[in-house]
C-alpha cells in the first residue's frame, strides 16, 4: 500500500498533539491534587462528590446556627441565673421582714431595697443580646417586652418562641416568652387563702396543703367566724361557688387544722366576730406583681393586732409565690442548660461528619500522586519517541539515495 507524504506528515502531527493533551491533562491533575477536572472525567464520582459537597455545606450551615443558638441559649442562662439569684435574696428579704423585732420604719427600709430589686428585675427581663435583640419578647425581637405599671408589669412581646435548625431533623428555641416566664407563674399550691379586708380580729390563715386531691373540685370557700360570749368562737364554712354552707358551729381552736374540699388549713390567733377568710382557686401569678404586693405589704402599718395579722399573712402569701417563681425559673434554666448541652454533642456530631465528608472526597476527587508521576513520564517518554521517530520518517527522500 502506498502511503504519501502527506499522510504521514498529518498521522504524526495528530499522534503528537495527542500526547501533548495527555501530558498536559496529567499536569494540570498534579498541579491540583485532583483526578478529575471535569464530569467527563467520571461521571458517576462527579455525581457522587456534588451530593456529598452539598450534604457538606449544609452541615456547615447547621454549625453556623448552633453558633447562634448557643450566643443566645448562653445570653438568656446568664440572665437567669442573676434572676435566680436576685429572687433568692429577695425571699431573705422576706425572711428579715417578718421579724416581731422590726417596726413600721425598718420595714420600710426593706420595701424600699425590694423597689430596687424590682427595678433589677425589670431590667434583667429586657434584657438584650449581642445584637440587640431582646431576649424574652418572644419573635418581637425590637420591641421591648416589659414595662412597669402600679400592679406589676405590662408585657408588650408575643407569645411565640424563636427556633433555629441546629442539625437534621432537629429545630431548638432559641428564645424564651417572657411573658411564660415571668407573668404566668403558678401561685402557691392550687388554691390562695386570703383574709377579708375588713377583718379586726388577730386571725391568720395558712398557706393550706391538699388533703385529699380526689376530692378537689375547683371551687372558692368562705371561712366565717362567729364569736359569742364566753368566749366561744366557732365558724361556718361556705361554698361561694355554688352558695352553699357546709357546716355551721365547728368549734375554732387556733392551730387546729380546718378541712374542706380536699383542702387543709389552719387559722392562728383569735378572729374577731364577724370576720372571714376566702380560698379560691389561684391563677397564674406575675413575679412583678408579687414583689409590688410585698413592696405595699411592708409599706403598710404593721402595729397592732389586725395590721400584724395581714402582715403574717402578705408575707406568707408573698414567700410561697416567691417560691414558686423560684421554682419555675430554675426549671426553664434547666431545659436552657439541657439545650446547650444538646449543642455541644451536635457539635462532636457535626464535625465527624466533615471528617467522614473529607475522607468520601478525599477518596472521590484526591489523585493518586505515584500513579500520576508514572503516568506522566510514560507519556513523556513517548512522546520525545515519537518527535524522534517523526523526524526521521520526515528526512527520508529518494533523492538522499540517488548519487
Amino acid at each position: 500500500m502506498r502511503i504519501s507524504t502527506n499522510t504521514i506528515f498529518d498521522k504524526g502531527t495528530a499522534r503528537m498533539g495527542e500526547l501533548q493533551t495527555g501530558i498536559a491533562r496529567t499536569q494540570q491533575q498534579v498541579s491540583t491534587g485532583r483526578r478529575i477536572l471535569s464530569p467527563a472525567d467520571d461521571p458517576v464520582a462527579s455525581a457522587r462528590a456534588l451530593d456529598v459537597t452539598n450534604a457538606q455545606e449544609i452541615n456547615s450551615k447547621f454549625a453556623t446556627n448552633r453558633r447562634t443558638a448557643k450566643d443566645s441559649l448562653s445570653m438568656a442562662e446568664g440572665a437567669l441565673q442573676s434572676v435566680t439569684s436576685l429572687l433568692q435574696d429577695v425571699k431573705a428579704l422576706v425572711v428579715e421582714a417578718g421579724n416581731g423585732a422590726l417596726d413600721d420604719t425598718q420595714r420600710g427600709y426593706i420595701a424600699t431595697e425590694l423597689q430596687g430589686r424590682y427595678d433589677e428585675l425589670l431590667g434583667l427581663a429586657n434584657s438584650r443580646d449581642g445584637v440587640g435583640n431582646y431576649i424574652f419578647a418572644g419573635y418581637q425581637t425590637s420591641t421591648q417586652p416589659f414595662s412597669a405599671t402600679a400592679s406589676g408589669a405590662q408585657y408588650a412581646g408575643d407569645q411565640g418562641a424563636r427556633l433555629l435548625q441546629v442539625h437534621t431533623g432537629r429545630q431548638m428555641e432559641v428564645g424564651e416568652n417572657g411573658d411564660a416566664l415571668f407573668q404566668k407563674i403558678s401561685s402557691t399550691g392550687t388554691f390562695a387563702s386570703a383574709a377579708a379586708g375588713t377583718n379586726s380580729g388577730s386571725g391568720v390563715i395558712s398557706a393550706g396543703a391538699i388533703a385529699d386531691a380526689s376530692l378537689l373540685n375547683g371551687h372558692s370557700y368562705r371561712l366565717d367566724f362567729t364569736v359569742v360570749a364566753g368566749p366561744v368562737t366557732t365558724y361556718a364554712v361556705v361554698d361561694t361557688t355554688t352558695s352553699t354552707t357546709l357546716s355551721t358551729g365547728n368549734p375554732y381552736v387556733s392551730g387546729q387544722p380546718i378541712t374542706f374540699g380536699g383542702l387543709k388549713f389552719d387559722v392562728s390567733g383569735a378572729p374577731a366576730n364577724g370576720d372571714k377568710f376566702t380560698v379560691q382557686p389561684t391563677s397564674n401569678q406575675s413575679i412583678f406583681t408579687t414583689l409590688k404586693n410585698l413592696i405595699t405589704t411592708l409599706q403598710a402599718p404593721g402595729t397592732g393586732t389586725v395590721a400584724r395579722g395581714n402582715l403574717d399573712h402578705g408575707l406568707q402569701v408573698a414567700n410561697g409565690n416567691l417560691d414558686s417563681a423560684l421554682d419555675h425559673v430554675l426549671t426553664v434554666r434547666a431545659s436552657v442548660g439541657a439545650n446547650l448541652k444538646e449543642i455541644d454533642s451536635l457539635d462532636n456530631l457535626g464535625e465527624d461528619l466533615n471528617v467522614q465528608y473529607a475522607q468520601t472526597l478525599s477518596g472521590l476527587q484526591d489523585l493518586d500522586y505515584v500513579q500520576a508521576i508514572t503516568d506522566l513520564m510514560k507519556q513523556q517518554t513517548s512522546l520525545q519517541a515519537a518527535q524522534q521517530s517523526f523526524a526521521k520518517i520526515t528526512n527520508l527522500s529518494l533523492f538522499n539515495y540517488i548519487s
